[in-house]
């Protein structure tokens, strides 16, 4: 039985059948709590006389069906699916009428009631498969089509859809109708229904080809906490960029911005309505890096208006190409027409390494994936398909130069705008531009799997000069394949300004070997960079004298994305046992205090804690702890009053807190009792500094009960639970524990808050138990769906405290488990693998 699933090879024959025209809906949300009515009404055409195939509807309750006029057995519906027979050649019409469950877990239309003020507020999530949750449909990004959506909701809410808000109509009393206007055409899972008590704030850009009229709908008790100005700042200055590189006005008419609670991803990029989590309004005081982020985000969506909704993929393989466009777009509009030049050293020390970690996973695939159904494009949105494949966009434009990469897009959305696409038209065009063929490295780049790694191979003669130099480039076993880079390689000398570029080389690396001439003669310098300026996607290695001087002299680095680099090269090392957790974490401390880039802080903070508590030797790790825990405290004392770098490294303080001294302080944060200049211990960071000392056995129910009565928003809500869950408590592991895998009652946003303070370092006797419980919950979780599952999968794995007694287990259990579905393998897969690693680098550590 398909269930919820769909492959391929159904789409493509429901496709080569079916031409979608338009959909009717019409949806009342006031029926209950529960659920609300949907009214759909497709019309389309078929190209066979007496053909049939199938409409996708899940959950429907007491379905009505009428094809052609003609209502339908409801024994038509089975499966979440409509047998559709005996088609007409030519016009044929479906209806259908029926009642469907509001969603808890954020697919569907999801609602949720505001504890601060007992608002309501609705939201769609339809990606990848879930506007058949909502209305009846043909569920796949080819079957393009117009719709009209008419609403009826209660007077005074906000209802917010793809076309403009029209002027509501009164239906009864207390309800108003409104009647939106046709769309675009659109894939289904673009469209978009916002609706409740939301607050609308609105502007207007005005450019090049005529103006957008913009708007942020947030809910009531955040109204306070929005940064309008900052939020509409980014996007008229994307508009700006997008319209202007793709020689194209935008084309949905009015954009629309939505901060939803309880989201399960970043954002979506549904045309004109893209909707966000709220926890991008910012309740207390953020970094920089927390707004560049945020920019990024706002970019990466409205980049999928063109590429995404006005050309859309024909099926999910090229997922990968929609999301990694938007990934480049929005990092290289940051860098070009906003304030966050840095964005690439912040992909560099964040995005990337997400997608290295990824690649080197059990469950790596090529970028363009074989997605041969809906199950296997679920479990594909990952670092790969995001953050690999803008790596491997960014490659190319050096490949094909930036001028020609843009002609090629611009040439690309011209002929197939509002149309469906594969990678070949694309790469057809950027060829015409370019006068480079891509078809080969297409497939070494986007077919294979794995990441090369790059060494610098070279002699020096008695004077230090180089007599050759070579880049020596390999591949594991499993992925051999040697590919094509267009590389920098930078030499860099202690100057008076720290280390400064002498020379950088621009050139092509192929195969095994490939001698660099250009560098024969030069001295050697202090620090040789392989890939400077980050062109290609390759781990690098640092020779000998070169790691020296990274582990004394990181910060003397004078260009951000350089050091970002080093430190990449340095976290690889310790991931793949090549250096120490010892060695590491001085280098951390050494360097993350001068750290201009806000999002590499971030991440050497929580790298550094994570050599620490996975990455050490067990006989060194109390002593490695207690270096890292007094290592941040210095920072923090002396980082400069009200500065970004204050905040960062008193939110990692209190999650290293382990010693007297160290709970006393950030107890004294709470209090009041101690108050560091210019640090402002607001609600957010109260947050942060229970889950701490919580996590350390320093504070219980009460407390926490405490914090909640100060701060009794939904936010604080999932922060206490996640904060109960952390405890090294076995009566708050089993609460937990019941909470997000036994009970289905509690907000997805909540128990995603749980399932991921379960897990901590230091915990091991206090979590061993779970071990078992959850390989025997593994067998079946994929029935509570796939967001539901997979949080379980990932956040309660044993992998917080590496043992050899747990990866032994874990290895039976997967070999014995032959019939697995492949979102639970994979994820068993992974944390397997993350527990190989630390142990392997906790030999390495104990070597030393």
């Amino acid at each position: 039985m398909p269930g919820t699933n769909l492959t391929r090879n159904e789409a493509q024959e429901r496709a080569a059948l079916l031409d979608v025209h338009h959909y009717a809906v019409d949806l009342d949300l006031t029926v209950s709590d529960t659920e609300f009515a949907s009214t759909t009404v497709v019309r389309f055409s078929s190209n066979q006389a007496g053909a049939s195939t199938f409409a996708d509807l899940v959950e429907a309750r007491e379905p009505k069906i009428w094809l052609n006029g003609t209502e339908i057995d409801a024994s038509a519906y089975e499966d979440h699916r409509i047998a559709l027979t005996a088609l007409v050649e030519g016009e044929n019409e479906l209806r259908v009428e029926t009642r469907l469950p509001y969603s808890r877990t954020g697919e569907g239309l999801h609602r949720f009631v505001d504890p601060a003020d007992d608002r309501v507020y609705l939201y769609t999530q339809f990606e990848v498969p879930d506007a058949r949750r909502v209305y009846a449909t043909f569920e796949q990004p080819d079957l393009k089509a117009t719709f009209t959506f008419t609403i009826d909701a209660p007077s005074g809410w906000t209802v917010v859809s793809n076309s403009p808000t029209p002027e509501p109509t009164s239906v009864r009393d207390g309800v108003d109708r409104w009647a939106f206007a046709e769309t675009k055409r659109m894939s289904t899972y673009i469209t978009a229904l916002i609706a409740g008590e939301y607050e609308t704030i609105t502007h207007t850009y005005k450019g090049e080809y005529g103006t957008i009229p913009l708007g942020i709908q947030v809910r009531k008790s955040l109204r306070e906490h929005v940064d309008a100005d900052e939020i509409f700042e980014i996007t008229k200055q994307g508009f700006g960029f997008f319209e202007g590189a793709f020689e194209m006005g935008y084309p949905f008419g009015k954009y629309d911005q939505a901060f939803v609670p309880e989201y399960n991803m970043g954002a979506m990029e549904n045309a004109g309505a893209v909707t966000y989590r709220d926890e991008y309004i910012f309740r207390s005081r953020q970094t920089h890096a927390a707004y560049e982020s945020r920019a990024n985000t706002i970019l990466h969506e409205m980049a999928h208006m063109w590429f995404g909704d006005l050309v859309t993929m024909k099926w999910w393989d090229d997922l990968w190409l929609n999301e990694s466009f938007a990934e480049f777009a929005s990092h290289h509009a940051e860098v070009n027409a906003t304030k966050y030049t840095g964005a690439w050293t912040g992909f560099t020390n964040q995005r990337k390494n997400w997608a290295y970690r990824q690649d080197q996973l059990p469950s790596t695939h090529p970028i363009a994936a074989d997605n041969y159904d809906l199950h296997a494009v679920e479990a594909n949105f990952d670092g790969i398909t995001y953050a690999k494949g803008a790596s491997t966009l960014k490659q190319l434009v050096a490949w094909v130069g930036e001028k020609d990469f843009f002609a090629g897009l611009r040439a690309y959305f011209a002929k197939h705008a509002y149309g469906n696409t594969e990678l070949k038209d694309l790469l057809a065009e950027l060829e015409t531009a370019s006068g480079r063929e891509l078809t080969t490295w297409a497939q070494e780049w986007l077919q294979t799997s794995g990441v090369n790694t790059l060494r610098p191979r070279f002699v020096v003669d008695a004077s230090g000069g180089f007599t050759s130099f070579a880049v020596e480039q390999t591949a594991i076993e499993a992925y051999p394949t040697l590919r094509r880079h267009r590389i920098a390689i930078g030499l860099y000398d202690y100057t008076d300004a720290g280390l400064v570029r002498r020379t950088r080389v621009e050139t092509d690396i192929e195969g095994a070997l490939t001698e660099v001439d250009a560098l024969i003669g030069q001295k050697q310098p202090d620090l040789v960079l392989l890939n400077d300026d980050d062109l290609t996607y390759a781990k690098i290695r640092l020779d000998e004298q070169s790691l020296q001087t990274l582990t004394t002299s990181i910060a003397d680095i004078d260009d951000s994305l350089a050091r970002a680099l080093c430190w990449g090269a340095a976290w690889d090392m310790l991931r793949d046992a090549e250096l120490p957790a010892r060695q590491f974490v001085p280098i951390v401390l050494a360097g993350v205090g001068t750290e201009s880039d806000l999002t590499a802080v971030q991440t050497l903070l929580r790298q550094g804690a994570s050599a620490v508590s996975l990455f050490s030797a067990p006989d060194n790790r109390d002593a490695l702890a207690a270096q890292w825990e007094q290592g941040v405290r210095a920072l923090l004392d002396a980082a400069a009053p009200g500065s970004d770098h204050q905040l960062a490294f008193v939110r990692a303080y209190a999650g290293a807190a382990e010693s007297d001294d160290a709970i006393a302080y950030v107890k004294g944060l709470l209090d009041g009792s101690v108050t560091p200049e210019g640090l402002a211990v607001d609600t957010d960071l109260r947050w942060t500094l229970v889950a701490g000392l919580a996590r350390a056995g320093a504070f219980g129910d009460a407390e926490i009960d405490a914090e909640l009565a100060r701060d009794n928003t939904i936010s604080g809500q999932e922060n206490a639970s996640g904060a109960r869950a952390g405890r090294p408590d076995a009566a708050a592991k089993e609460v937990a524990w019941d909470a997000v895998v036994v009970r289905d009652d509690l907000p997805n946003e909540t128990q995603r808050s749980i399932a991921r303070a379960f897990q901590q370092p230091g915990q091991a006797e206090l979590l061993q138990p779970y071990v078992d419980r959850y390989l025997e919950t593994a067998r079946t979780v994929i029935e509570k769906g796939v967001w539901r599952a997979s949080e379980i999968l990932e956040s309660f794995f044993p992998r917080a405290n590496p043992s050899a007694e747990n990866l032994a287990t874990i290895d039976a259990w997967l070999a014995a488990e032959v019939d697995l579905d492949a979102t639970t393998r994979r994820y068993v897969s992974e944390g397997r693998s993350d527990l190989a690693r630390a142990l392997a680098a906790q030999e390495r550590d104990a070597a030393v």
